[in-house]
């Protein structure tokens, strides 16, 4: 079920909101853990019972942390059959067949079978959230009452459930045992709802149909202004897709009581490739770095170890979002992008009043195509479009640039001013005043108008 469909705005939302706010707040945990699993089955009415057998597991682990003392190898056993459970899941549906078809191709033969299974929504998300507590517990940072309900309704809470972000139990365990809803959490909750709601339909959804209509024409018949154009509406697309998502759930929770942590913190603006990675999908980021980059040593061993760690996180970080060798080149783009920016250039971007800014607007784009392209060669001819080389014969040229930039230009102005810090500061300084209550309202009857009319309302991060 999307956040920006009819079915969830209009049906589910208002449904489940009268449910949880009417009963006793000792019962809202389950109301929100029931609507949570009805929530996910709706749109995967088998795997919820792969989601709910996962949690049982991961339960009836942790908690067996607790009867066993620090140190003891069969703790450190369980926890490793802990995680082999964990990523076994995760692998065999997310990449049991790309490593099939690999291993069938490079031994000639069908020697390993393709399952084809359907990809379960969520699965990476929640499987990481899991994966977190497990180790959180087994370091002690978890407090030993944490009851089955409330662990399961941490991971399957429907505001973050299947595209984040991926929170931390110790961020929502205050209120998990207690939480108290204001008619002023409602109202500032409700409030960015709507404005990730109007970010996803007005901005992403809209922008993404220029992306699709370059592709349609066919990568290799793009001029290089037209492939630079593609690549700016994909950027923008992607982003304001999962910051809007982000955004949505952020309200969604404060809505129900919980304090979900910001995702995104405008990373467009950055200098330097490892300043817009502190930035986008924070929680993934800080996932990675929590649990691989700092356990593997950081960058407190010296350059070739800390070159090293990188080049694990960004390999796993490609390879996370999706089992296709175009995210694995994309997670080594931004390695040899990151370890380069290490040995001192990128504290020298950062410093810099333009040149920083420059060096990321033009990179970023480059590094989206690698990441929206699944297929190679097509891969190859996007990225030679954008340089000059094969354009001579191209369809889409200036004139049918000029005409998508007439068509298009507010929409890219509008996706320029708010990839900056000043339109959310604006809202912050002046959210109660009633000509922002109007604006809110306006976004929210344009966002409804292009639910109901619109065909482009995808969520990019669903897949991952």
């Amino acid at each position: 079920m999307l956040f920006s469909s009819v079915e969830f705005l209009f049906r589910f939302l208002p449904i489940f909101m009268i449910i949880y706010l009417l009963v006793p707040e000792k019962y809202r945990n389950v109301v929100l853990l029931s609507g949570s699993l009805i929530f996910y089955g709706v749109g995967e009415p088998y795997y919820v019972l792969l989601l709910i057998f996962s949690v049982c597991i991961n339960y009836g682990i942790s908690r067996s942390f607790l009867r066993l003392e620090k140190g003891k190898i069969a703790r450190k056993s369980i926890l490793v059959l802990a995680l082999i459970f964990n990523f076994a899941l995760l692998f065999v549906f997310k990449y049991w067949d790309f490593v099939a078809r690999t291993m069938n191709g490079i031994l000639q033969g069908n020697h390993i079978p393709i399952l084809e299974l359907a990809l379960p929504l969520g699965i990476s998300f929640y499987t990481f959230q899991m994966v977190s507590y497990l180790l959180d517990s087994y370091c002690g940072k978890i407090d030993k009452n944490v009851t089955f309900i409330e662990f399961a309704t941490y991971v399957s809470m429907f505001p973050q459930l299947i595209a984040g972000p991926i929170v931390k139990y110790e961020e929502v365990a205050p209120q998990m045992k207690q939480r108290r809803i204001s008619v002023k959490n409602l109202e500032n909750g409700l409030k960015l709802f709507t404005i990730g709601l109007g970010y996803k339909v007005l901005l992403a959804n809209q922008i993404g149909t220029l992306w699709n209509t370059l592709m349609t024409a066919g990568a290799g018949n793009l001029s290089v202004p037209a492939a630079w154009m593609g690549a700016i509406a994909y950027s923008f697309q992607i982003y304001y897709d999962f910051w809007g998502y982000s955004l949505m759930a952020k309200g969604l929770g404060e809505m129900l009581g919980f304090k979900i942590p910001e995702n995104f913190n405008h990373p467009y603006i950055s200098k330097s490739i490892s300043e817009f990675w502190r930035r986008w999908h924070v929680t993934l980021g800080r996932w990675f770095r929590e649990y691989l980059y700092i356990p593997l040593g950081g960058n407190r061993k010296g350059f070739i170890r800390t070159v090293f760690n990188l080049l694990v996180v960004w390999t796993l970080t490609g390879i996370w979002h999706g089992a296709n060798w175009n995210f694995a080149l994309w997670g080594f783009t931004f390695f040899v992008l990151l370890a380069i920016e290490k040995s001192g250039i990128g504290k020298w971007l950062e410093k810099t009043k333009v040149i920083g800014h420059l060096y990321v607007v033009l990179l970023i784009p480059v590094t989206w195509m690698i990441f929206a392209i699944e297929d190679i060669q097509v891969l190859l001819q996007y990225l030679q479009n954008m340089i000059g080389i094969h354009t001579t014969n191209a369809i889409v040229g200036g004139e049918q640039v000029l005409r998508y930039l007439k068509e298009y230009w507010v929409l890219f102005i509008a996706c320029m001013l708010f990839a900056i810090p000043f339109p959310m500061k604006q809202y912050s300084k002046h959210k109660n005043k009633w000509y922002t209550i109007i604006l809110i309202a306006v976004v929210f009857w344009f966002s409804v108008y292009e639910i109901m009319v619109g065909s482009n309302n995808p969520f990019l991060y669903f897949r991952f």
